[in-house]
């Protein structure tokens, strides 16, 4: 029987209230980082969680061939409007005048000193219906004659990031930029993704930035806060149930692709079917990486600095083809049970190259910020083999900054479309 309930039933307004909860939700609403709290923001919002609640309802009786009650609806919907509208006011006068405590605030830190730095430290003192307490700057050393016009204290240089954020017990960190170059400040930033710290960042040109949806504004002067670190994100531990799941499942399921391997690894190079390497994973640790073993280096010495090996001349038939069909890396999803590794992430290398690539390219070591990976978003592009460590890193940065399952879920894809067209190793 087709669902005829009347969108005016207290069963179609619990559904418009859910609705508006997701609707809150997904679009930010209920944010604790929000500093700019007014219900007019939150009408187009509203409005659309009652198109959305009352959509299901409306729709199933018209299909079902009944009548809509238009007018009752109407009034309905104003009223419950109005009443969530009144709601969220009560809600936010209480927290802005709780905001005027200084307890209540959030300890503030401003990177860069400069005019966008003082001008945002002048305001959030005036107003603290934002909600930030600005403690401090820091700068590179400025000058003397300007400390004394400064509304708050420079509380030393940049390097002193992550031991101030922990000593000042703050919780977000402004950047308005100052005396060191961008490429300078990401690298400083980078070092404080696992304080529990929120970070929001004055545009570029910000005079031409327009409003949109998480851009906040202080007196005039756009912030836009910077997505949390994935390991801090609450969808992070299912990243790991996935990993286990897919890996033991296609452990199972492949079972006859590997025993066939071993075989042949058996059969063409003798015994010592896995071969054990140590890489480099999360936080620059070491772990024990398992393949099936391709060509037996001369020592250890050789397995742990010979870049490339796809055109060595010990590489026989079955060892070319484990390779090529990135067969080779199966028994990894091993060290994916184990924790050693992760389904997608950055690939690890070995500690030789790591300490040169670390001296080489500006961002490689910021790659072991979270776990490495089977497969990643540069080999996802093709970045495999002897390809550019430099576009590699960047490409491996980008990931990390953008994570999310289901960027996760697009790179494994594009990796099988890869495998099944046999581009790997």
């Amino acid at each position: 029987m087709a669902w005829t309930v009347s969108p005016t039933a207290p069963e179609a307004v619990l559904i418009v209230l859910v609705a508006m909860t997701a609707v809150f939700a997904l679009t930010g609403r209920y944010s604790g980082l929000r500093l700019n709290l007014t219900v007019i923001d939150d009408l187009p919002y509203l409005a659309a969680a009652v198109i959305v609640g009352y959509a299901p309802s409306v729709m199933a009786r018209g299909l079902a061939g009944a009548s809509v009650p238009g007018h009752a609806l109407m009034e309905q919907a104003a009223v419950l409007t109005l009443a969530v509208a009144a709601f969220r006011t009560g809600v936010y006068c209480a927290v802005r005048r709780s905001r005027h405590h200084v307890s209540e605030r959030h300890r503030t830190v401003i990177l860069g000193s400069g005019s966008v730095g003082s001008r945002l430290a002048s305001a959030l003192k005036e107003h603290p219906g934002y909600g930030l307490e600005p403690v401090g700057f820091l700068d590179s050393e400025p000058r003397s004659s300007r400390l004394s016009r400064l509304p708050i204290p420079v509380l030393g240089t940049y390097d002193r990031l992550s031991s101030i954020i922990l000593d000042k017990q703050v919780s977000r960190l402004i950047v308005a930029y100052g005396g060191r170059g961008e490429a300078d400040l990401v690298d400083v930033l980078r070092t404080v993704d696992r304080l529990d710290v929120e970070v929001a960042v004055v545009p570029r040109l910000y005079e031409l930035h327009s409003a949109r949806q998480g851009v906040e504004e202080v007196r005039g002067v756009p912030l836009v806060w910077r997505r949390r670190h994935g390991p801090r994100r609450l969808s992070w531990p299912v990243k790991r149930a996935f990993d286990v799941v897919v890996s033991v499942t296609s452990l199972l399921l492949l079972s006859p692709v590997l025993l066939a391997a071993a075989l042949a690894v058996r059969l063409e190079g003798g015994p010592g079917v896995i071969f054990r390497q140590h890489r480099v994973g999360l936080d620059g640790r070491e772990f024990e990486l398992f393949k099936f073993r391709s060509m037996r280096p001369a020592d250890d010495h050789e397995s742990q600095t010979n870049w490339n090996v796809s055109q060595d001349s010990r590489l026989g038939p079955v060892g070319r083809f484990l390779r090529r069909s990135s067969i080779d890396e199966l028994p990894q999803l091993w060290n994916v049970v184990r924790g050693d590794m992760t389904l997608v992430g950055p690939r690890p290398e070995r500690q030789f190259f790591v300490d040169q690539f670390s001296s080489q390219f500006r961002g490689y070591p910021a790659r072991h910020r979270v776990p490495v990976g089977l497969t990643g978003w540069a080999q996802a592009h093709g970045l495999r083999g002897d390809t550019s460590i430099e576009e590699r890193a960047r490409f491996d940065n980008y990931y990390i900054e953008n994570w999310s399952l289901w960027l996760d879920v697009k790179i494994l894809v594009k990796t099988v479309g890869q495998v099944l067209r046999r581009q790997g190793g």
